[in-house]
């Protein structure tokens, strides 16, 4: 069965360590606050300038003036910092977060993302995507794995403008979670009740699947 978007962020919690800072991008990224670990202590930052993010507030204790970059309404921790755009892309920059999450549109088996502009469709700008995948050393893409009409979003080489090349190292969709090594896709777990041939038939990009491989667990 394939996950939801919510059990791909809960499945993305699991790569978040202790001690991390972690910038959380637009869409499914931003659900993954949701679900880190209680027992260790993690820094969510996003580049509107806060560093200290916590989960989505409370329906009815939501404060308008305190939002991520998707403008979507947050909870700030104690001890949480706003600062100006300057000062936050000045870490993102600096290399001061520990992991980056991402949402995509296509990723390549090379390790390219294009996360920011469909050709025709008005966009309101790249954002922070392009520092983001320049400066981070450890990507995490969270994605479906097919477009509406089933066509596989994980290819042999991206169709769209590109955001970053070579920079993705992992990736988790509904249906898998894969990690990019020498330019092929490998699959390290699967959804839930979805068969090896069902990944396989997904995605266009090749595909290494070695071994018995396990389904997810939450």
């Amino acid at each position: 069965m394939a996950l939801t978007k919510e059990q791909i962020a809960q499945r993305i919690a699991k790569e978040v360590k202790d001690g991390y800072y972690v910038n959380l991008g637009i869409g499914i990224p931003t659900l993954v606050a949701n679900f880190v670990r209680d027992d260790i202590s993690v820094e969510f930052q996003s580049e509107n300038g806060i560093l200290g993010m916590g989960p989505f507030p409370y329906e009815g204790e939501e404060d308008p003036d305190l939002i991520n970059a998707g403008k979507q309404t947050i909870t700030a921790l104690p001890g949480a910092s706003f600062f100006d755009s300057a000062m936050s892309f000045g870490m993102i920059r600096g290399q001061h977060v520990d992991l980056t999450i991402l949402g995509a549109m296509e990723v390549s088996q090379n390790g390219d993302i294009a996360n920011w502009k469909i050709p025709g469709k008005m966009v309101k700008g790249m954002g922070g995507a392009m520092d983001l995948v320049a400066s981070a050393e450890n990507i995490i893409v969270a994605m479906m794995h097919t477009n509406r009409e089933g066509e596989s979003k994980l290819l042999k080489e991206c169709s769209l403008p590109l955001t970053g090349v070579k920079c993705v190292k992992k990736i988790v969709t509904n249906l898998a979670v894969l990690e990019i090594i020498d330019g092929k896709f490998h699959l390290l777990e699967r959804a839930p009740g979805v068969s090896v041939a069902e990944i396989q038939k997904a995605t266009e990009g090749d595909l290494v699947a070695k071994g018995d491989i396990i389904e997810m667990e939450f």
